[in-house]
């Protein structure tokens, strides 16, 4: 097959590259380079497959073997474990077994048991499991196939026309399927068709995508693209034809905000939407308005569209059957106006799902599921969707992203019909699809939830975050100095990943760690920190003020009133304004949080040298009483009192930990290295506890851990105390 030049996809193969490459490697980089193009398929959709000779382990038999992507993954990042192995004679023969059990009146349970039988024709005891596509790649009688999700081919597939139109684009070259469940039935629909047809390349999958297949793996992949680009370069001669951007969607109803306006609003709402949407489980937020979605959004087809639904499969089970769109004016409308638009369209939204349940559910159908929206439109601002994770809520702007541009080439090409609502709740409440829900592994302590850490760059804040992360948690990593927030944050994707899915529009596009600047001691500073919080991840559930200042008082006891002042702002006014100014986020959001402050064993021991800090630091002990007093019930308020950290912290340089020395007659030499002088202050401060053990800044994270979590779930206006069994600040 000859080579072309592709405007609407990407030829990412190279010759170079394949030619070190053997068996499933050639099926893993076919993969990943199909995967790669988010124009040929979405976010884990679609799947390939080879059939190879490979040496059965037990007989030492040549025998053929189907690989195929196996459930779940994303072709873009599958490796070899991806892929499920399987017995190509022995899924051949379970066609037998299928014509035996089918329910003539409920197809449902025979397909289900096809699924089960898969696991009796594993080839070398390969864990991964299959996909319920893996008919359809071992019935088409070609080496190597290739199903794909392309928004231009699903644009046909979700065309009222679409038997007639893959007929008018493709020729004989393509065959057509009307809509079935993925699973057997379709798989030996697609080997009739192979065996009437024998000169057809692929098969258009009615309101679902497309297959394609070839004999060389090569050929299967250029095939693939070339079936793309040829569906893409007609349908945008047809919406070029019929007006292009301004006529889409029958053209703009309303304006898009502008940039600061846009951030503004959202800013304004998402919290109180996140507390809307987050009444049975709470759900991290990605917002999208760039040009295309606005231009949906903004449109006189918007509303229409909207309702009917996606089409895809693969897209409704992430966007729900259908968005939330809401009617309101950015030009003439309020905040206020589409708050009380928002809640009743959730409140409509919700009814309309108990309906669909009920009236589509079967007698064995699993219960419903949250019917809260997990995509929300909005003229003039964009799309918000909602996913249990910053990735997951991402991969949910993504599909409705795809849903949308199937809306647009559909409508361009004819008109855009939906998935009939019964075969769409046979998708999502598949028992299969409940029992692949219930193998999930439990999520961890805090996941579902956003904690900003405050002080983060360094020390204790470094550590926390580190730590809470570690059990689920976004971490917002706040400090003085960007640079400083920014590299905790990197060090935690670093580690985790940015997840999957479309990055999201600016600071939504973030992932499990963003780092950000901010002046505790500035309310507009905190403001500003605590609004790009929302538009990072919809809100916030809890705060760790870890952020504090030393100023030493000179020999004569003085500390200049300025230096007293700006001690007095860090360590207690700044946690004040940020505990007030997240009290409003807080209280709009409706949802139970935790804030926690950094107080000190110094709070209760007097000592020469630290007046400023240590009455700071008595100061926020009764800080934390005083705001579990103010902000209850919503948000418990506790602080965490460490003693002396020197290990890592920001507030021991080398030079105070030289004055240190010096002060209490540590011997030392000048040319000593800085972690030799350090760990001789730290022990010089544990051999005054208790435990005799210097205290480090995983010690203090652990105590934030805990009272950011529910173990603790009845304390708030309590300090615990982690300074080694310091019997000087015992209270009394």
């Amino acid at each position: 097959m000859a080579e072309q030049i592709y405007r609407f996809v990407t030829n990412g193969w190279n010759p170079q590259e394949v030619s070190a490459l053997h068996g499933v490697d050639r099926l893993v980089y076919r993969s990943n380079k199909l995967g790669a193009d988010q124009r040929v398929t979405n976010t884990g959709g679609g799947n390939t497959s080879s059939k190879l000779k490979e040496r059965d382990p037990l007989s030492g038999q040549e025998v053929e073997v189907l690989w195929v992507k196996g459930s779940g993954g994303d072709l873009r990042t599958s490796l070899r474990e991806n892929f499920s192995s399987l017995y190509q004679d022995k899924l051949m023969g379970l066609q037998t077994m299928y014509g035996a059990r089918q329910d003539k009146g409920l197809k449902s349970p025979a397909e289900d048991d096809m699924v089960n039988a898969y696991n009796h024709t594993t080839f070398n005891l390969n864990p991964r499991a299959s996909s319920i596509d893996t008919p359809l790649h071992s019935f088409i009688p070609a080496k190597f196939v290739d199903h794909m999700h392309p928004n231009a081919i699903i644009a046909i597939a979700a065309s009222a026309r679409c038997e007639e139109l893959t007929r008018e684009i493709f020729g004989g070259t393509m065959a057509y399927v009307p809509w079935m469940r993925p699973g057997f039935e379709l798989g030996l629909a697609m080997q009739e068709i192979c065996r009437q047809q024998p000169g057809v390349k692929a098969i258009m999958m009615g309101q679902h995508g497309f297959i394609s297949w070839a004999d060389d793996d090569r050929e299967c992949y250029f095939r693939t693209l070339d079936f793309i680009e040829q569906a893409s370069a007609y349908l945008e001669k047809q919406y070029t034809a019929k007006g292009g951007d301004i006529a889409a969607f029958g053209g703009a109803k309303y304006q898009t905000l502008p940039e600061a306006a846009r951030r503004q609003t959202l800013a304004a709402i998402l919290p109180w939407l996140r507390g809307r949407v987050s009444q049975q489980r709470r759900f991290i937020g990605t917002i999208q308005d760039d040009d295309k979605i606005l231009r949906f959004v903004n449109s006189k087809d918007a509303p229409r569209l909207a309702e009917l639904g996606t089409s895809c499969p693969d897209h409704f089970l992430r966007t729900k059957i259908k968005p939330l769109y809401v009617d309101w004016n950015p030009q003439t409308e309020d905040v206020a106006s589409l708050k009380t638009k928002l809640q009743s369209g959730i409140e409509q939204y919700r009814r309309d799902y108990a309906a669909y349940y009920d009236r589509c559910k079967r007698p064995n159908s699993p219960a419903m599921r949250d019917p809260n929206p997990t995509v929300v439109l909005i003229p003039g601002l964009g799309m918000i969707a909602w996913g249990k994770d910053k990735s997951e809520s991402r991969v949910t702007a993504e599909f409705y992203n795809c849903a949308v541009e199937v809306m647009r080439g559909a409508e361009a090409m004819d008109r855009y019909i939906a998935l009939p609502q019964q075969e769409a709740f046979d998708i999502e409440y598949w028992l299969l699809e409940e029992a692949k829900l219930k193998r999930m592994p439990a999520e961890k302590e805090l996941a579902r939830q956003v904690v900003v850490v405050v002080g983060a760059g360094s020390g204790i804040g470094k550590e926390t975050a580190h730590r809470l992360c570690r059990e689920g948690a976004h971490i917002v990593c706040v400090d003085m100095k960007l640079e400083t927030a920014e590299a905790t944050a990197k060090e935690i994707t670093d580690r985790l990943g940015q997840g999957i899915g479309v990055a999201g529009s600016g600071i939504s596009g973030c992932g499990p760690a963003l780092g950000l600047a901010c002046n505790i001691t500035d309310r507009a500073s905190v403001r500003a920190m605590l609004d790009q919080v929302a538009l990072a991840y919809g809100g916030f559930d809890s705060i760790c003020v870890t952020a504090g200042v030393f100023w030493p008082s000179d020999t004569s006891g003085h500390i200049p009133d300025d230096k007293w002042a700006f001690t007095f702002g860090v360590n207690v006014t700044g946690s004040y304004i940020v505990g007030d100014e997240a009290a409003r986020t807080w209280k709009e959001q409706g949802l139970r949080g935790s804030l926690v402050l950094t107080t000190s064993a110094n709070a209760v021991v007097a000592k020469k040298g630290s007046v400023a800090y240590d009455c700071s630091k008595a100061a926020a002990n009764h800080l934390v009483r005083e705001m579990a007093m103010e902000l209850a019930p919503l948000v418990r308020v506790n602080g965490v009192a460490p003693a002396t950290v020197v290990q890592g912290s920001a507030m021991f340089p080398r030079d105070r930990v030289i004055g240190s020395l010096a002060k209490y007659q540590i011997p030392y030499t000048d040319d000593e290295a800085t972690e030799s002088l350090v760990k001789k202050l730290a022990q010089f401060y544990a051999d005054r506890t208790l435990t005799k053990s210097p205290i480090t800044p995983a010690d203090q994270a652990e105590a934030y851990f805990l009272l950011v979590t529910q173990r603790l779930s009845k304390t708030t206006g309590q300090v615990l105390t982690v300074d080694g069994g310091l019997h000087e600040a015992f209270l009394r």
